[in-house]
């Protein structure tokens, strides 16, 4: 997008939209990730680009005819992005979306002049008061109206065809290697594997699936399984039925992803990328942290963010909502929160020139299993009541032996911010505990009694 010129209208800024590299959150990856960034686009997601384009083959056509009324089921985006046509265009909108969707993007959506039906989610498709059968309705009762019916309208993966592929072939110069993206119609994914496949075969082309979609067993097996069909929280991704716009042979693979990690794996882009992202955002790179292992040094791996966080601010950037789910515990906590507390108390330490006994006596007067071992302000080892337990048994005299003469490495250091989660994988056969430092002189520590606490 050249932001140097002038623009008619809200329209023509959709599209070219950033790439940005994804080197914190994928510092374990041996693969360079990359993130294109849909949100830049003025309605905030990448639907813009199929929903001016489903308008736009609708006037050639002669479906839509000036002062008609554009009928849509949505999960919000797709309707924003024919919001803004309308707008420009001078048509009616009317949206059904499902009460899973969030109460902004309902909020959003009436903002922008379109009038917003709420449906049921459990009901199946052909139900008359599914959001696809209320759109359907509507189309045949209200004259002059146009039912562009994103799932089946091929002008949806026409635009990321025409647009998105393009973008992203040029912006990695023709190196990328994988692309990612959660699927929902399958404009995205059909539009922009197309093109890509066109200009490299061998380019992979993966989907994050959710759990209560038809998709990846459809693939794998050519079976329409309504057993797998069943009620989940993810937005915009996943579906029970099959649209038109998904082009199985292009997909290489479909990734199942929990609504707990897609909501998890959002929230930490969040915090470690500087992204403010939306649900399916999250799924969306939960694959390839799903599937790292095939993944090697020189690949070069797209994954398509495909709209904002500000609509999920309800939910999965709310503690409350997540707790509520049970998607949050001890995992999502701060080491800070584990030593809070008992931070006023100094931590228990002995040096390596005391008997051995001392440390002992310690333990036992502070119920502890494990100290550090400090001397002059640095942390030289640790004795933990394993190694006690070894020398008791030899028969070893703990008045003679110092502490020196049984002590383990030092226990590894952690800042205070330093999320749970990653605190547990450096406790294990060789270390006990981790120590947290709260500032220059102040530490604190974490045994797996904390850890295990944490959860309750």
């Amino acid at each position: 997008m050249n932001h140097s010129r002038i623009y008619d209208n809200i329209l023509e800024t959709i599209g070219e939209t950033p790439m940005i590299r994804l080197d914190r959150i994928s510092s374990d990856i041996p693969a360079t990730i990359l993130g294109k960034v849909e949100y830049f686009n003025p309605g905030h997601s990448t639907k813009d680009r199929m929903a001016l384009q489903m308008i736009e083959d609708a006037e050639k056509e002669g479906k839509l005819k000036p002062g008609g009324t554009v009928i849509e089921c949505t999960s919000g985006n797709t309707g924003m992005g024919l919001a803004l046509a309308c707008i420009i265009k001078g048509y009616k909108l009317i949206c059904t979306l499902s009460d899973k969707q969030s109460k902004e993007k309902m909020d959003i959506l009436r903002a922008m002049g379109a009038e917003v039906i709420v449906c049921p989610t459990n009901v199946a498709p052909d139900h008359p008061e599914s959001y696809y059968s209320v759109a359907s309705r509507l189309n045949e009762e209200i004259p002059n109206s146009f039912y562009p019916y994103q799932y089946d309208n091929l002008s949806n993966r026409k635009a990321h065809y025409l647009t998105t592929g393009p973008e992203i072939w040029e912006q990695t110069e023709g190196k990328v290697t994988h692309f990612v993206v959660g699927v929902g119609t399958g404009g995205t994914i059909s539009g922009v594997g197309k093109y890509l496949k066109e200009k490299n075969p061998n380019i992979k082309i993966w989907g994050a699936d959710s759990y209560g979609s038809v998709f990846k067993k459809y693939h794998e097996t050519g079976v329409f399984d309504e057993s797998e069909i069943y009620s989940y929280i993810t937005e915009g991704i996943g579906e029970d039925i099959l649209p038109k716009n998904v082009d199985f042979d292009l997909i290489d693979h479909f990734e199942k992803v929990t609504d707990k990690d897609g909501a998890l794996y959002a929230r930490d882009l969040a915090k470690k990328e500087g992204l403010l992202l939306g649900y399916s955002c999250g799924s969306a790179y939960a694959v390839i942290e799903q599937m790292k292992h095939e993944l090697k040094e020189d690949d070069v791996v797209v994954v398509l963010f495909h709209d904002h966080g500000s609509r999920y601010v309800g939910k999965i950037f709310n503690d409350d909502w997540m707790r509520d789910r049970g998607f949050l515990n001890g995992l999502n906590k701060s080491a800070l929160d584990l030593v809070n507390k008992h931070i006023h108390q100094p931590l228990v330490t002995v040096s390596s020139g005391e008997p051995l006994s001392n440390a002992i006596s310690k333990m036992k007067k502070y119920d502890i299993s494990q100290i550090p071992v400090k001397d002059h302000g640095t942390f030289v080892g640790s004795i933990e009541e394993r190694k006690l337990f070894e020398l008791i048994s030899d028969g070893g005299n703990m008045d003679d032996t110092l502490v020196r003469e049984a002590m383990n490495d030092p226990f590894p250091i952690v800042e205070s911010n330093e999320e749970i989660v990653n605190v547990t994988k450096l406790i294990n056969k060789e270390n006990a505990a981790v120590v947290v430092k709260i500032d220059s002189e102040n530490y604190h520590i974490i045994s797996r009694h904390d850890l295990i606490s944490s959860f309750q």
